[in-house]
């Protein structure tokens, strides 16, 4: 019981920075454009967090990991909102320039050798859950902020007019501008919206769980949320439960190296890659993306 408690909470800590992330990925795809620099994003707001929480704690990590991805985000929405670039190189420019300003502003500050993180905090009476209750329920913030999101966000999508309109914007635009909708002004509050979740997944994986930054940390968590996006089917609830499903698959990698079978390292780290590959595989070409996504 104890082993299963410890696994769901490990699958529910890797699901959480994931899951921020994918969450905001949703909204921003639902609107026509991928926005490859999550990565980047991620990596920005957890430098954000560091330099914030080392000045005035918490919550100002969290601020200025906002501050840090929005940043990023009203460059990108520049050149592919403003100027119409290719949504692909832009967003890979800008990952490459957050890794290179985040590793240069590291390597000339230092380390921070003691910051503020965010303790885990109990929900009363269903924290007492046996076995479900530590795992879901005794978690630092962020991971609350999921469980608000994903039923806000899909009822906001699907039950209001700013939502059909930014739904409108992502499958025909040319027909959201003769209902009156400017698809420019959705797509920016998208990206930003996306980007400001971005900053706070990658303040999390400083504040809530690693307690330091390290150069590139964000470790592939902007793609692989890409990928999640996808197999939820552009929708939040499915976003939420694929971050949970990685999540578990990241745990089960833990766990597996813990019995010290005789295989490569290697092979275990790559596992939860390789799982959402083979996922990719098995359902994209089934899945129908917004009609505009990706176009300039």
């Amino acid at each position: 019981m104890d082993a299963v408690q410890a696994f769901l909470q490990a699958a529910v800590r890797t699901a959480t920075p994931l899951a921020i992330a994918a969450l905001g990925e949703t909204i921003v795809e639902r609107a026509g454009i991928i926005n490859i620099g999550l990565e980047g994003m991620i990596l920005a707001g957890a430098f954000g967090a560091l330099a914030g929480a080392s000045v005035g704690g918490v919550a100002s990590g969290y601020a200025m990991a906002v501050v840090a991805a929005l940043a990023l985000g009203a460059v990108a929405g520049f050149f592919v909102i403003r100027l119409r670039s290719d949504q692909i190189i832009a967003g890979t420019a800008v990952n490459l320039v957050a890794l290179g300003v985040t590793g240069a502003f590291y390597g000339a500050a230092g380390a921070a050798l003691r910051i503020p993180t965010s303790a885990p905090l109990a929900v009363p009476l269903l924290a007492r859950v046996p076995v479900l209750g530590p795992a879901f329920f005794q978690q630092p913030p962020a991971t609350y902020l999921i469980y608000a999101l994903t039923p806000a966000l899909w009822w906001w999508l699907t039950r209001t007019h700013a939502g059909l309109a930014l739904r409108a914007v992502g499958e025909r635009p040319r027909s959201a501008v003769v209902a009156g909708i400017v698809p420019g002004r959705v797509r920016w509050g998208a990206l930003l919206f996306g980007c400001a979740l971005g900053g706070i997944a990658g303040g999390t994986l400083v504040l809530a769980q690693a307690g330091t930054f390290a150069e590139g940390m964000s470790a592939g968590r902007g793609f692989i949320a890409i990928a999640i996006v996808v197999l939820g089917r552009w929708d939040p609830r499915g976003a939420a439960l694929g971050a949970l499903f990685f999540g578990a698959v990241s745990a089960l990698q833990f766990a597996l190296q813990s019995l010290g079978l005789d295989l490569p390292y290697q092979l275990f780290l790559a596992l939860p890659y390789l799982v959402t590959l083979i996922a990719l595989a098995r359902t994209g070409g089934r899945l129908a993306a917004p009609a505009a996504l990706g176009e300039s």
